[in-house]
């Protein structure tokens, strides 16, 4: 908006560019939707005025069919705040359409009626929030047009940009929570057997999934899964994964035939450009371990003697294959014996390197040999050993994947 202030001269762009950097850095400091707004306001004032000559200003909020005034700066203005502008106002239809807009008093598209009413001569603004508001500025009269379009143009990107890390931080923050009360709070207290697992995300959210889960007095569910990719698209698959395992299980479906459903099911979802490898099995109080593996890296059963044998049984990835079969497997769990089923986080963990080096990946080999090391501890020291060999592995490399480990024992002195 423009005021009768005095004459601003053109500012230089390298002079534009660092005002506008310490707006912008003050922005990024801000903390919440509503606290980033308030600082653009008091930032763009205080480091533009002379610059630009920018004294003052409104918020305005969007309502049906235009915007509202809900604010003023730096001085409060109760007599305006509520008034109404509608979005065909000609300034207003063009920040919405340009995100930006400065029109002087002597425009036509001004409405010289409405902006005396409220104090100003012209119309300078910028669109933030995708549309849910609009910032006005009153600008001195004489300020250089392309000098303010240049610097509001840049505070607009910057606000918008910090209200979506806002957006997509809530985003996550949901999803974060969502999948803290997926993955088992507790272990579950089964037979004679020891039992723990862990996950650890490359990013807030991840792509893996554990769960152990009660049939009955006599069979403990187990299962580990991992979604192709990271982050937000990945946990809510997850999401899927657990929801549809448990349908299933919750209708008595046979293993295999749970495993198949829950194929379906990933093959008919929206995202359908990612798969999902799993490994369900069924623990029996007796130590019987019917399983299934739908495409995901074999989980091993180590002997009392330190004899490894890969459970490999049953078929593909879930989703791609909408008529995908499956074969079960199964194996004794004797005491002394345990039972370890990881993602390909854990024997994929490399250190920085080129790529494809010889031996620059964890390996499953390494990880077999560290389950025989550890036999006779307690089932959570082995995951979180496990968890810790990989990571000194890596050193300081940043984990490419998310990382997870499950551990069944049946310890020594148990009945076979």
């Amino acid at each position: 908006m423009t005021s009768n202030a005095p004459e601003t001269r053109p500012a230089g762009y390298r002079l534009l560019m660092k005002r506008v950097e310490q707006v912008v850095a003050e922005i990024e400091a801000a903390g919440e939707t509503g606290a980033a707004i308030q600082v653009l306001a008091a930032a763009v004032i205080d480091r533009l005025r002379d610059a630009l000559g920018i004294t003052g200003g409104r918020l305005y909020r969007r309502v049906d069919g235009g915007y509202r005034i809900a604010s003023t700066f730096p001085a409060p203005r109760p007599e305006i705040v509520g008034l109404r502008v509608s979005e065909d106002y000609a300034p207003v239809h063009e920040a919405l359409e340009n995100g930006v807009v400065y029109m002087t008093a002597d425009d036509p598209a001004i409405d010289r009626e409405f902006e005396a009413r409220i104090g100003v001569e012209g119309f300078a603004a910028i669109e933030v929030g995708e549309e849910r508001f609009l910032l006005s500025f009153d600008v001195a009269h004489g300020a250089h047009r392309d000098d303010v379009l240049f610097s509001l143009g840049m505070l607009r990107h910057s606000i918008n940009q910090k209200l979506r890390q806002d957006r997509m931080s809530e985003v996550f923050e949901q999803a974060r929570l969502i999948q803290a009360s997926i993955l088992p709070k507790r272990v579950p207290v089964y037979g004679h057997f020891d039992l723990s697992g862990s996950t650890r995300p490359m990013e807030k959210v991840g792509g893996d999934f554990y769960d152990f889960i009660p049939q009955s007095d006599k069979i403990l569910g187990l299962a580990i899964a991992d979604v192709s990719g990271h982050g937000l698209p990945a946990a809510l698959q997850v999401r899927d994964i657990y929801m549809g395992l448990r349908m299933g299980l919750a209708r008595d479906f046979k293993i295999v035939r749970t495993v198949e459903r829950l194929n379906q099911i990933i093959h008919k979802s929206t995202l359908t450009s990612r798969f999902v490898s799993m490994f369900y099995g069924e623990l029996e109080v007796n130590g019987v371990f019917i399983y299934v593996n739908a495409g995901h890296p074999p989980p091993f059963h180590l002997s009392a003697a330190g004899e490894a044998r890969f459970l490999e049984e049953g078929g593909p990835v879930l989703g791609p294959l909408a008529a995908a079969t499956y074969d079960r497997g199964f194996v004794q769990l004797a005491p002394g014996d345990m039972i370890v089923l990881y993602t390909d986080g854990m024997i994929e963990a490399a250190p920085d390197g080129p790529p494809g080096g010889e031996g620059a990946e964890y390996g499953v080999e390494r990880l077999v040999a560290l389950a025989r090391s550890l036999a006779g501890r307690p089932a959570k020291e082995i995951v979180e050993a496990m968890l810790a060999d990989v990571e000194a592995w890596c050193g300081d490399a940043a984990p490419n994947d998310d990382r997870t480990v499950v551990v069944v024992t049946s310890p020594l002195g148990t009945p076979a």
